[in-house]
């Protein structure tokens, strides 16, 4: 897929964690309706990307811009309210909300001032929360409870859903359902970025893929061509 206009753009991103410099120079781009891919073994950075694209840690060097602006120097609401939307590793639900509460305090328009993804629809792609309206978060499984947290986010109606750790801990058969979800989110147009450790899965629903080892990009280009490379796959994945 050609690099479409990018709805998120870093450059030059250099975050810190006290002494420890952990991003060293990343840039960093999404086009609109893209599926990007951001692999690497654990403690290489790709959380912390994440959260410095989102404001949840600040870059000390480099820039942010969502669809052209520079949101840099935005608190971490600001930038959510131009379309981007993060389930994060570790899903943050409401436990002691039921689903629909969980699903309707989310509830806006988007930043184009779009409402496709409404209450109904969510819960026509995510059958299982349809059938567990009325339980509180707490009681669902961790696979219910990944779907409800990207459910949530689909309330916003995002243009750019960022997914940390897809799959994280779920079952197979759960895992394959995720999935299918983030295949039916970029067939409905919503760029995505997706960090997961099954990487045979996530380089396959993926337009491009992006690499960090120790903090810098070391590779970065199409899907199709990192599965072509196995070696490249085994040197900085392990795979």
């Amino acid at each position: 897929m050609a690099m479409t206009h990018p709805i998120l753009q870093a450059r030059g991103l250099h975050t810190y964690y006290g002494s420890s410099h952990i991003l060293r120079g990343v840039d960093f781009d999404v086009g609109r309706g893209e599926t990007v891919a951001l692999m690497g073994r654990n403690g290489m950075g790709k959380s912390t990307l994440l959260k410095s694209l989102l404001g949840l840690v600040r870059a000390k060097r480099g820039e942010v811009l969502v669809d052209g602006a520079n949101v840099t120097a935005d608190p971490t609401h600001r930038i959510a309210r131009r379309g981007i939307a993060y389930v994060p590793e570790g899903r943050g639900i409401f436990p002691n909300l039921s689903v629909r509460e969980n699903l309707v305090m989310a509830a806006r328009s988007g930043a184009r001032g779009q409402c496709d993804w409404t209450l109904d629809r969510v819960l026509g792609s995510f059958p299982r929360l349809a059938d567990r309206i009325g339980h509180a978060g707490d009681a669902l499984s961790g696979g219910e409870q990944q779907m409800l947290t990207i459910g949530r986010a689909l309330m916003t109606n995002p243009d750019l859903l960022i997914l940390d750790e897809a799959t994280e801990g779920l079952a197979p058969l759960m895992a394959r359902e995720i999935w299918a979800i983030v295949g039916a989110i970029r067939a409905s147009g919503i760029a995505t970025v997706v960090v997961d450790r099954n990487h045979a899965a996530v380089t396959a629903i993926a337009d491009r893929a992006v690499i960090l080892v120790k903090g810098q990009v070391v590779y970065a280009g199409t899907a199709a061509d990192l599965r072509a490379q196995p070696d490249l796959l085994h040197t900085h994945l392990s795979v």
